[in-house]
């Protein structure tokens, strides 16, 4: 028998080297069908694995964080997969990131943080970027009325099927600024299937579209109802974060720990013998050595955690379906 189960996540540097405040019990763990849009049940873990022949051609993935590193340490392998299966995407970084990377200044430290934000979406092959610009750790003061109303935009404008964001029920967030971006992208991607909420946005074009499906990842725990097989987008995603040079858990550390090695008469062989290896096997290896320990749980190489919600179909639709009859 599943039972509803809350899975941890680390917080801080734990979060990138794999520690986790609870680890997933064992269960058996069941395929979704297709990949289409499912309301799964909450207590079964579902395994999500990689499909061939672009299934997903037609459909828009916008892939929202408030810091430029936030995708590429929770989620740039689904991301990365999604792309892959035909998706178009669009990566929305809500805040300036002014408050973390580096720089002597704060404008050098957001122009160095958009770049990376650039980088990151171009290898993860998305070629378009939105930069919301709202103060980085300042986002709990700011108009969520209005964030949200330029999510709802963004969403009719790009046609957004799925949205890849933080979890709006992780547990134990301390950042507003995820827990903001959050609430206002859950909140917008309902609202902009309304006929009656911004109509002047009919009058520009647009047209009502409600996001179908929701992939949320979480610092913390979360109630984790899906693991993505991210084995075949692991080396990618580790070039990912080596783009996240000015704020990401990666970036440059592997050639530094490599030169520093080098100076004390010593090596680590997981570095290679030149920079850019060094700086690739450190971020698959041990800043991102928390997705081979949850994939491993589950029989995958690696793994990404989510609490996904699809499109449902009503209990009325169901019935009907289910019991309807020839007159």
């Amino acid at each position: 028998m599943n039972r509803r189960k809350f899975v941890g996540g680390g917080v801080g540097s734990g979060a990138f080297l794999g520690t986790a405040s609870a680890q997933v019990p064992e269960q058996e763990a069941s395929e979704p069908g297709g990949g289409g849009a499912t309301d799964w049940n909450v207590d079964e873990i579902h395994i999500e694995r990689p499909l061939e022949d672009k299934p997903h051609h037609g459909k828009t993935l916008a892939a929202i964080q408030p810091h430029t590193d936030d995708i590429p340490i929770f989620a740039a392998g689904t991301v990365l997969k999604l792309i892959d299966e035909g998706y178009r995407g669009v990566l929305i970084n809500v805040s300036n990131d002014e408050m973390a990377g580096r720089g002597d200044t704060i404008g050098e430290v957001i122009l160095n943080n958009e770049r990376d934000t650039r980088e990151v979406a171009r290898r993860m092959g998305i070629a378009d970027v939105e930069l919301l610009g709202y103060r980085n750790h300042l986002m709990d003061g700011a108009q969520i009325l209005e964030l949200r109303a330029r999510l709802i935009f963004l969403f009719r404008l790009y046609k957004v099927d799925t949205i890849v964001v933080y979890d709006p029920s992780g547990l134990y967030e301390e950042n507003p600024d995820h827990y903001v971006t959050a609430k206002a992208v859950q909140a917008a991607a309902w609202m902009a299937g309304s006929r009656r909420d911004y109509p002047e946005h009919f009058k520009a074009g647009l047209e009502p579209r409600a996001v179908k499906e929701r992939y949320y990842f979480s610092r913390g725990p979360q109630l984790v109802n899906r693991v993505v097989d991210i084995g075949r987008y692991m080396d990618q995603k580790a070039s990912v974060n080596v783009a996240n040079v000015t704020q990401g858990p990666a970036g440059t550390t592997g050639s530094m720990l490599r030169r520093r090695l080098s100076e004390q008469g010593k090596r680590l062989p997981l570095l290679g013998g030149d920079d850019e290896t060094a700086n690739l096997q450190y971020a698959k290896h041990i800043a991102l050595r928390r997705d081979r320990e949850r994939g491993l749980r589950h029989g995958l190489e690696y793994g990404e955690y989510f609490h996904y919600k699809g499109s449902s179909q009503s209990y009325a639709d169901r019935y009907v379906a289910d019991h309807a009859v020839d007159s």
